[in-house]
């Protein structure tokens, strides 16, 4: 056969596959139906599991490669359970016409979080002062008023620490919540709106803007002291299969200073010397390493991010400077072992990291 031939053999079978990830997802389609009249969970580890090992036990009775083959059906099932929790919050929305306001809507969390409402059958109102005013649209969330059901505010830090005292005045109604990654610029404005009477409670997606499937991802409930608010909260996303953690307001800033803070810093650094060193970019992408290409991966996506929110996720976490501090001493410890040429002491600081990350589970 000639070349032409082969491509045209070749692109005939790729349409039978896209044809028959078409068939599976119509398949997927009942069988997310069947799980919710049932009462079923949207995710069986149990069954994704006997996919994979007969996916691979095939690949390998057929010569073909088991990793691409499971790769593959991993996003295949990936694929699937976007369309399955997609459908369950639809299905089970807890909207039902009552009406939500995302204030600060047109960033990309408050996007995320109007999209989930609207998702959920409720009257979503935007507002945001990089838009235009219209239908549920407008600049200032004061002309939008408080008679919502949820009202969350997505702005930034400390915009919303005053937002959220602003809120306790005119006490509204429905349930109000933060999704700040930090807590403490935000601690007057909620404690002012409890005290107000008003249902409150806070929150921290711990996943970005692209998220489409929420299994794996975690949300943390920070309860301000109003239980029933936090449930509340909870419910909105129990048709999802989001991991719900509970977390005290001082715990989540004290551990969201290593989380956040810490791996910011150190994406930061190892972008900042790279920048600096004067070696050029493309010449170090021709003779990388796993180790590098996968560093650069992270720092990337950080380099790529809002650099105002990263800055007050460093600036106003009280915590925050520990770990700074800590980075810098261990870097200083590292350059002081290999300028002695102490391998012993590299070494057990290898070691060291080693048996704490063993501990991770």
């Amino acid at each position: 056969m000639d070349l032409e031939h082969l491509r045209k053999e070749l692109s005939a079978i790729d349409r039978r596959l896209v044809e028959l990830i078409a068939e599976r997802q119509k398949v997927v389609g009942e069988i997310g139906r069947n799980k919710r009249a049932s009462g079923a969970g949207t995710r069986d580890y149990k069954r994704e599991k006997q996919v994979l090992d007969l996916g691979r036990a095939q690949a390998e009775e057929l010569g073909v490669d088991a990793d691409l083959v499971e790769n593959l059906l991993q996003l295949l099932i990936r694929t699937s359970l976007q369309s399955q929790e997609r459908e369950r919050v639809v299905a089970e929305g807890k909207g039902d016409g009552r009406k939500a306001l995302v204030i600060g809507g047109a960033g990309k969390m408050g996007r995320w979080f109007a999209d989930f409402f609207m998702s959920q059958g409720f009257v979503t109102t935007i507002a945001d002062t990089a838009i235009e005013d219209g239908p549920q649209r407008y600049r200032s969330w004061t002309d939008a008023g408080v008679d919502f059901d949820v009202i969350v505010v997505a702005a930034p830090l400390a915009v919303s620490g005053r937002i959220l005292a602003q809120l306790a005045v005119l006490k509204p109604r429905g349930l109000v919540f933060d999704i700040g990654s930090l807590k403490s610029p935000l601690l007057d404005g909620l404690n002012e709106l409890r005290a107000a009477g008003c249902r409150v409670t806070s929150l921290h997606p711990m996943f970005g803007p692209e998220t489409r499937l929420l299994s794996g991802r975690h949300l943390i409930f920070c309860d301000v002291g109003d239980a029933a608010a936090t449930a509340d909260a909870r419910e909105l996303f129990a048709p999802t299969m989001v991991e719900q953690l509970d977390m005290g307001l001082e715990d989540h800033d004290r551990l969201i200073a290593y989380v956040l803070g810490l791996s910011h810093a150190l994406n930061i650094a190892f972008f900042t010397a790279l920048a600096e060193s004067g070696e050029a970019a493309p010449r170090l992408a021709r003779m990388s390493s796993t180790t590098f290409d996968s560093q650069l991966l992270v720092s990337n996506a950080v380099a790529g991010d809002n650099p105002h929110l990263y800055f007050e996720i460093q600036n106003l976490n009280r915590f925050g400077r520990g770990p700074l501090d800590a980075l810098c001493d261990a870097a200083q410890r590292i350059r002081d072992t290999v300028v002695a040429g102490d391998e012993e002491a590299f070494v057990a600081l290898m070691e060291k990291g080693r048996d704490y990350l063993a501990t991770r589970g």
